[in-house]
């Protein structure tokens, strides 16, 4: 029988299409990408983009990881910050930075391919750019994110990369976070995630994996068949704040779970994206409580239905698959 299950955290309603459900072979992939382009990004290419602004290097001077501005940025810096009004409406220049993180320079597309080595560089890549960019004072918010293949947003080009995007203004997501996280807090004078981890961790039924001091779970209310949170078990608000253990963790508890959707799902197209806290900007009346009440994760939402008309008008999401049937899955699939 079909369930209506609530995120604890955002509040929002999500239904468990039980009588629609699906095991992983179920799942068609979409995919309608055109033929890729000569990639950019490969080593002896870096004359195809934009200078690098940031890079990781081997002993003999190559690149492991490089960062350069993307070609068509959505936001920019060189300009001073404004804000205007007219009547109802709130009006904000554009400023900030639009970054590409090119993972390796092989021609390799999953980053479920790279080695924990690689991704340990490019996760201590998010961190640097992070501690970068929060010396401008203009900036708010930054977000990490994956697109893994055409329909999820990857491009044209196979080649394993990941985006830096920061603003002015707070993440509309990461805010009702925020504000779910603080409702929860001042109730409870708790942290929800870390009370998530731990009812989960009690009830065993939606962890997929735990490892290195991260919890890798398929979330109570998930939006979409196989959504996986990865968390840490210590309670920290900043991911760009992680030790260099945490970093060594997370490169191995990501690689695996990573080749634990490509080999259970057949390789779909996904996203992976970073959820921190803002910049802490004090002024009067500053939200104080962040540091107690927020916890950073990433969250990978594999490609495997389509949002149609009753989720765009509802604001709920229809979910094929029991959370914990897909916790299940992925836990028993060998990687």
């Amino acid at each position: 029988m079909p369930q209506l299950r609530k995120d604890p955290i955002l509040g929002r309603w999500v239904i468990i299409a039980t009588e629609r459900a699906k095991r992983p072979k179920d799942f068609a992939h979409i995919n309608s990408a055109p033929p890729e382009k000569e990639c950019p990004f490969c080593r002896g290419k870096e004359t195809m983009t934009p200078p690098e602004i940031y890079s990781i290097k081997d002993s003999q001077g190559n690149w492991r990881v490089r960062v350069i501005p993307s070609k068509k940025p959505f936001v920019t810096f060189g300009e001073e910050l404004w804000k205007k009004g007219k009547g109802p409406y709130d009006l904000i220049n554009a400023v900030g930075s639009h970054e590409v993180i090119v993972e390796t320079p092989d021609h390799i597309a999953n980053m479920a391919d790279l080695d924990e080595n690689a991704i340990k560089d490019v996760l201590f890549t998010y961190c640097s750019r992070f501690k970068e960019i929060e010396k401008d004072n203009r900036i708010k918010s930054v977000l990490v994110f994956k697109n893994y293949g055409w329909d999820a947003g990857g491009g044209r080009i196979k080649h394993s990369r990941s985006q830096l995007i920061s603003t002015p203004v707070n993440l509309k997501r990461v805010k009702e976070e925020l504000e779910g996280g603080k409702h929860y807090y001042d109730y409870h004078e708790r942290c929800i995630f870390c009370d998530i981890i731990r009812q989960e961790l009690n009830e065993g039924q939606r962890v997929v994996l735990e490892q290195d001091g991260f919890v890798v779970l398929v979330p109570f209310a998930p939006r979409f068949p196989f959504e996986i949170w990865i968390l840490p078990k210590k309670h920290s608000p900043d991911f760009y704040k992680i030790s260099d253990d945490q970093v060594w963790g997370l490169s191995r508890v990501l690689k695996k779970t990573l080749l634990k959707i490509k080999v259970l799902l057949n390789d779909p197209q996904y996203n992976c994206v970073i959820h921190t806290a803002p910049f802490r900007r004090p002024y009067p009346g500053y939200w104080s409580t962040i540091e107690e009440d927020y916890h950073w994760h990433l969250e990978i939402t594999p490609h495997l239905t389509r949002v149609a008309g009753f989720e765009w008008g509802s604001g709920f999401y229809i979910c094929p698959t029991l959370p914990e049937e897909a916790a299940k899955f992925l836990k028993e699939t060998n990687v």
